[in-house]
């Protein structure tokens, strides 16, 4: 009777663990991290590239196959691009009258 006890309380003490820690959930990040953002998945040989995949595609296993595909984002933001003519392009509005 104490061996179930002791068993029982083991088993939800690891349960409420694994909840807090959320282990699958933080492997399934992160590999969509390194599949999705850094693109260093690519360079880090045939067995990263094995290793990231599997656990990816076991993680998340509907949107695997979409973003193994989708190209890498770019982490760079657009700078804007000055006219240096901007006064011989303006329309009337920007002239300060109404459009």
């Amino acid at each position: 009777m104490v061996g179930v006890l002791v068993t029982a309380a083991a088993a939800l003490a690891a349960g409420y663990l694994l909840g807090r820690l959320r282990p699958w959930q933080r492997l399934g990040d992160w590999a969509a991290d390194q599949v999705r953002f850094t693109g260093a998945w690519v360079r880090g040989g045939a067995a990263r590239q094995a290793v990231v995949v599997l656990v990816h595609a076991v993680t998340a296993p509907r949107t695997s196959w979409r973003i193994m595909r989708a190209p890498a984002t770019e982490t760079r933001a657009p700078t804007p691009v000055r006219d240096p003519d901007w006064v011989a392009h303006r329309t009337h509005h920007d002239k300060g009258g109404t459009a």
